[in-house]
């Protein structure tokens, strides 16, 4: 069982045809390779980062206070709180 602390980020945005979610980063780091948990309300699902984006611009960690691309697994609300997992 994963026990979850408190959220890392949040999703600002998801733009659907690319299925990209921008998160705001505000606690800790991430990088390429990490997995990270998307929950909002009942839904959830964990995922491997394969890629993160700062201003179009291929990066392999992003740190507090950043606001990065995540390509995602499945679409994701605005508000959807980010974990590290």
């Amino acid at each position: 069982m994963i026990i979850l602390d408190s959220p890392i980020g949040k999703v600002t945005h998801y733009y659907n045809k690319l299925g990209v979610a921008i998160i705001d980063l505000n606690s800790g780091n991430l990088k390429v390779g990490q997995q990270v948990k998307f929950k909002k309300g009942d839904e959830e699902f964990t995922q491997t980062i394969e890629s993160l984006q700062v201003e179009h611009h291929l990066v392999e960690e992003v740190k507090i206070g950043d606001a990065f691309g995540l390509k995602v697994d499945q679409p994701v609300d605005e508000g959807t709180l980010v974990y590290s997992v």
